[in-house]
């Protein structure tokens, strides 16, 4: 059974990859291997009934189990689905025109550099996966070739993962490594991680810039069945486009106030923003009203993109239940004799092909606190795993939050990604980390 769902899992990646060529969508081919993934595991317990429903509620260790992933799982979801509504509902007023009206260059040099030096701060204030969300839809409203905006995405996911690297609310596995203990201070975590990080995007970013010339088109504003181009006023566009802003940016500020999942402060945002709105547009028509609304956007949201994520999710969470991610987090520290910066340079590589949470949950749980060295509270160790995670996942287009999230919003192609910015990913991440050992190995 513990190879059987290897299999499946390599099989569901492979379906993934080759979504185009096999015209089956990712979305199912990642429930299918999500679902008998965790169908294997069961029937790898044995016992009876009630031993099976006890260690999927509480997991073989009793630390575990499928409610305990379905929790967080569940989080990243509403999670990614509040912050696409919002970005959804400030795109329906035009709220992103306050940006491209000011973004008036159309070389394709000078604008990849704006995009990408906003990502990267972006998504340190507020997070990779929230940032890829809103500038995604700020680039279809700034280059209309696709291949030309999946280029841009392409180089958003690695600036919005970087960026996300050195901010402990910038990416999830820096915020576990600040809130479990391993990396609590927040300034050193800043200070020690930024310049890495802003390799890991100037390294592309540069190569980039030697070949990717020319002019940007810009879009004609249409109405279809996907998007509806409704006059709104300069105030209300200002208004919505500040609140979603500040909706966003209030989510990690809830989160460190009250404890809660950062969920819980996106959904609070979603309601404000969703009754200030109401009140805006009361006394309009209902014609006039209708695509501004919650609940003409809802019917915008890329509900595959959502079930794509729940099922790859789930493939990994299996393998994780299984043990395999904690066995070879140990094969990695005996196969490289406990060499810090090796480790964590094929930690990172492996988050892009799984997901980067049980890899550093893996890693936590490894290794403990030591009360000095490179094991020790904000000991290098913990920072260079906080790289590492961060920015790895850039390797491949599903390797992260920002790529899944881009992957599903853009239909970016797996194999595209590969041959275009997956390299380009990898020479920055080397980089990155190199300037870490430089700096402090």
């Amino acid at each position: 059974m513990a190879t059987l769902i290897i299999i499946v899992f390599v099989l569901g990646y492979a379906a993934i990859a080759l979504e185009h060529p096999l015209k089956i969508d990712k979305a199912a081919s990642a429930l299918v291997t999500g679902m008998i993934c965790w169908a294997i595991y069961v029937f790898s317990l044995g016992g009876d009934g009630h031993d099976v429903i006890h260690i999927i509620e509480h997991g073989a260790d009793g630390n575990g189990g499928l409610y305990h992933h379905m929790y967080d799982i569940a989080n990243i979801l509403f999670f990614l689905m509040g912050a696409m509504t919002i970005v959804e509902l400030v795109d329906a007023h035009e709220g992103f025109a306050v940006i491209t009206d000011r973004i008036k260059t159309k070389d394709i040099t000078k604008l990849l550099w704006i995009i990408c030096i906003l990502t990267f701060f972006f998504s340190a204030a507020l997070d990779n996966l929230t940032t890829t969300i809103v500038m995604v839809s700020l680039l279809r409203k700034l280059v209309k070739d696709q291949k030309t905006r999946w280029v841009f995405v392409g180089m958003v996911v690695i600036a919005a993962n970087a960026g996300g690297a050195w901010s402990p609310i910038g990416d999830v596995t820096t915020t576990m490594l600040w809130i479990k203990g391993q990396l609590p201070n927040v300034p050193n975590i800043i200070v020690n991680l930024i310049i890495p990080s802003m390799v890991a995007l100037l390294m592309p970013l540069t190569i980039l810039s030697f070949t990717f010339k020319g002019q940007v088109e810009r879009p004609d504003k249409l109405e279809n069945t996907d998007h509806y181009h409704t006059e709104t006023s300069s105030s209300e566009r200002l208004t919505v486009f500040i609140l979603g802003i500040l909706g966003l940016v209030f989510v990690p500020v809830f989160k460190t106030v009250t404890h809660l999942p950062p969920f819980m402060g996106m959904m609070l945002s979603l309601g404000v923003i969703w009754t200030v709105t109401e009140i805006m547009h009361k006394g309009k028509s209902k014609a006039d009203k209708q695509s501004l609304s919650v609940i003409s956007v809802l019917q915008k949201i890329d509900v595959a993109s959502v079930l794509f994520f729940l099922g790859i999710l789930m493939a990994v969470s299996a393998l994780q239940e299984f043990g395999h991610l904690k066995t070879a987090a140990m094969a990695l520290d005996k196969g490289f004799g406990g060499n810090i910066f090796s480790i964590n340079i094929v930690i990172g590589l492996l988050s892009s092909i799984v997901d980067n949470v049980p890899l550093v949950a893996a890693a936590q749980g490894m290794y403990d606190i030591a009360q000095s060295g490179v094991f020790a509270a904000n000991g290098h160790f913990w920072e260079l795993l906080a790289y590492c995670a961060g920015t790895g996942g850039s390797a491949l287009i599903i390797g992260s939050a920002a790529g899944v999230a881009a992957m599903g919003l853009e239909k970016i192609d797996f194999m595209w990604y590969l041959k275009k910015i997956s390299w380009l990913a990898i020479i920055g991440y080397l980089s990155g980390a190199m300037v870490y050992y430089l700096m402090f190995l």
